[in-house]
């Protein structure tokens, strides 16, 4: 009878190992799954935050060409504001520091872009378009 008592202890140590190991295999298994998707998604999330910003600026600059100003001073408030988000992103931010570093002389430029879109005046496309010159050059390295 002793030996059946010492055996039970040892079955359910046994038993408990044997159910870990499942447990981790199971969980390795999901994360060889997860961070491939995650990854993806981060790429993804990047891009479509860079788009954002470049369609805003690109509208900007378009819409400073066709005269239309106020048009254009909102989507050009619109690119220093998601700049700017991204600037104070941190960690999350979908920019690498290098490009913050780059693009942060772009932001120095708000004000005066903004102050011309707002009296309507002309030179403010040429100040849009090269505008978004630089930032393609810088988010496209």
């Amino acid at each position: 009878m002793s030996e059946n008592r010492q055996s039970e202890p040892v079955k359910t140590t046994h038993r408990i190992r044997s159910c870990m190991i499942h447990v981790e295999v199971l969980l390795l298994a999901f994360l060889l799954g997860f961070v491939p998707m995650w990854l993806k998604s981060r790429n993804a999330q990047r891009q479509l935050s860079l788009a954002r910003m470049a369609n805003s600026l690109a509208s900007a600059a378009i819409y400073a060409r066709l005269g239309d100003y106020e048009t254009a001073r909102q989507a050009a408030s619109d690119f220093f504001t998601f700049l700017r988000t991204e600037f104070n992103g941190g960690v999350d931010s979908t920019l690498a520091q290098a490009e913050v570093a780059s693009l942060q002389p772009l932001l120095t430029r708000r004000d005066e872009i903004i102050t011309l879109l707002a009296r309507g005046e002309a030179t403010s496309a040429d100040l849009l378009s090269d505008l978004y010159a630089s930032y393609r050059t810088i988010v496209d390295r």
